[in-house]
């Protein structure tokens, strides 16, 4: 039997895919299967979902606000969605796992993206009733906490960290003068966070950036630190020091260094970059990032392909970005 080489294998498959071109770039061909797939849950399922139309909505808003050509029609029914706050909490996927506060922290975090990419005319009405649904949201010390067992949360791509800075990014971003307080709780918050897995030090690295982007104080040298002897030979990251790499922990850091006003570690965020390159399914997605590890979840298959398709993003010139955010523009 003639054996076919690995490389020849990988071509055919992508060739069988629909609407993918194998001559694409990387970055096209995960916007060309989300702009597939993200309007496809809502009608099949009969609910909005916070790893459709927030996630993967986020990265296709990040897309199109970056000239790439997503079609409108994969964004309409995210838009409509988006646009109704007040009936987030009614999605239609209520029940025992639905996380009422982590769904509108993703809704709200795509919304801005919207309104960034200019896909939403009305700004003020539907995305401040979204920061003030946050806000309210907001713990007494600072946080977002979400539901979870362990110090990465669940669902698996997100900790109480990280929900904490995209709703602090959702809230500055929106009104910093009407969440002062909000947000200064939640930097606080913030900065008192030990730095301990991929996720602390990716995400002690973003809010860097985005309270003080031209220094490097002693926390963020502590996360390049972590982040520098924590990446894989492979070149990309897992949750933990000694951990094999997964996708989404990989994409958070290449969000990380990209943003980084920190020019000591160049060759980690392209090792990073080609990690989630060569991880790339055919498809155009990427194998979901679960904890533990290895399970099959659809949710975590489309919300890991939307971080790795936003580091993709970042580093889409092979070298650092310069441009707005890629978790909201500033």
């Amino acid at each position: 039997m003639l054996a076919i080489p690995c490389s020849i294998l990988i071509l055919i498959l992508i060739v069988a895919q629909p609407g993918i071109d194998p001559e694409a770039s990387p970055e096209q061909r995960a916007i060309a299967y989300l702009a597939q797939e993200v309007p496809r849950w809502r009608s099949e399922n009969g609910c909005a979902s916070c790893h459709h139309n927030g996630d993967g909505a986020h990265a296709l808003f990040r897309a199109s606000l970056l000239g790439f050509d997503v079609p409108q029609e994969s964004l309409a029914d995210s838009v409509q969605w988006l646009l109704q706050p007040a009936d987030w909490d009614k999605n239609g996927g209520q029940g025992t796992f639905n996380d009422q506060r982590l769904a509108r922290i993703q809704f709200a975090r795509s919304l801005a993206g919207a309104v960034d990419a200019g896909l939403v005319e009305e700004r003020r009405s539907a995305l401040t009733l979204a920061a003030d649904q946050l806000a309210a949201d907001q713990e007494p010390d600072g946080s977002w906490p979400i539901d979870g067992p362990d110090s990465l949360g669940t669902p698996a791509t997100y900790g109480s960290t990280l929900t904490t800075f995209i709703a602090r990014e959702v809230l500055s971003n929106t009104d910093p003068d009407r969440y002062r307080s909000s947000i200064a709780a939640a930097d606080r918050w913030l900065l008192a966070r030990p730095i301990r897995t991929t996720l602390d030090a990716s995400v002690s690295l973003l809010h860097q950036h985005a309270t003080d982007p031209d220094e490097l104080p002693d926390r963020a040298r502590q996360a390049l630190d972590l982040l520098d002897r924590s990446q894989a030979p492979e070149g990309g990251w897992g949750p933990y020091e000694t951990s094999p790499p997964e996708v989404f922990d990989t994409a958070l850091a290449v969000l990380a260094l990209a943003r980084t006003s920190s020019k000591a570690h160049p060759e980690d965020l392209l090792r990073g970059r080609s990690y989630l390159v060569a991880t790339q399914l055919p498809s155009g997605g990427w194998p979901e990032t679960t904890r533990p590890s290895g399970n099959e979840s659809d949710a975590q298959h489309f919300s890991t392909t939307a971080w790795a398709t936003l580091a993709l993003l970042a580093t889409r010139d092979g070298s650092r970005n310069r441009g707005p955010s890629s978790l909201s523009k500033r």
